[in-house]
Order: C-alpha cells, then sequence, then structure tokens
C-alpha cells in the first residue's frame, strides 16, 4: 500500500473528507465547519493507494502557521496517518521558513499531538461544541 501526502488545489475532496469526519460523525454544524478561508489556504491530501483518506489544511499569518481541518476516515484511524499529515503539515511550514506551528486541539487528542512535539498553550475552550486546547511548536 503506498500512501502520498502533499498539497492539492482539490479543495472540494478535502471538504468532502471533512464534512465526513467533522459534520456527519461528530455532529459539527456545517456552519462552524464550513467559512470563508479555504481560498487563502494551502490544503494537503493524503491518498492510498491513489483514495483520499485524510486531509488538513494551512493558513499562514506572518511566522505563524495553523494547522487546522485536519481528518482521517474512521477506516484509516490508528493506522499512523494522522501523526503522518501532521508530520508533512510541519515539514511544508518549516519549508516556507514559518517559526511558529500553531493548532486548536481537541481535548482528546492532546496526548497525540505532545507525542508530535506540540505544548498546550491557554485555557480549554468551546468550539463547534467540542472542547479544545491551542497548542504549539516552534519550527
Amino acid at each position: 500500500m503506498t500512501l502520498l501526502i502533499q498539497p492539492t488545489r482539490d479543495i472540494a475532496t478535502c471538504r468532502h473528507l471533512r464534512r465526513v469526519v467533522f459534520i456527519n460523525e461528530q455532529g459539527v454544524s456545517e456552519a462552524d465547519e464550513v467559512d470563508d478561508k479555504d481560498d487563502d489556504a494551502i490544503h494537503l491530501l493524503a491518498a492510498q493507494d491513489g483514495t483520499p483518506v485524510g486531509s488538513a489544511r494551512l493558513l499562514i499569518s506572518d511566522t505563524v502557521g495553523k494547522i487546522g481541518r485536519v481528518c482521517v476516515l474512521k477506516s484509516h484511524r490508528g493506522t499512523g496517518l494522522g501523526a503522518a499529515l501532521i508530520r508533512a503539515a510541519v515539514a511544508e511550514l518549516r519549508a516556507r521558513g514559518l517559526t511558529t506551528a500553531k493548532l486548536g486541539a481537541q481535548t482528546h487528542a492532546i496526548g497525540f499531538y505532545e507525542r508530535l512535539g506540540f505544548a498546550v498553550s491557554g485555557p480549554e475552550y468551546m468550539d463547534a461544541g467540542i472542547p479544545h486546547r491551542d497548542m504549539v511548536l516552534s519550527l
């Protein structure tokens, strides 16, 4: 099996994956998931043997890159794909000369991001009805 993670302009496929994970599975409202930032973002698409199975969105502001909308289809969770997607996102931000990566982690996933080098920063907050904590990584 071949896993490929790369930047893409196929925003429709990324949105479809996000719909499956965030709206259908997690019950996030469409109003909370869909915003006007997709056109300004860098999108990463993960494909297993040519089939899209995950994505992430990168937003850049000065020297900070925000990793968001990270999703992996249920069929591919627990395979290391999520970690590979985050490592690819961090590599993309580093390649662009940024100094900091940040993200808003669902609280149940904090340990996952800590294992990838991120540190909690700030208090817990609600986003789309789900508890989150901000996390940062120095690049």
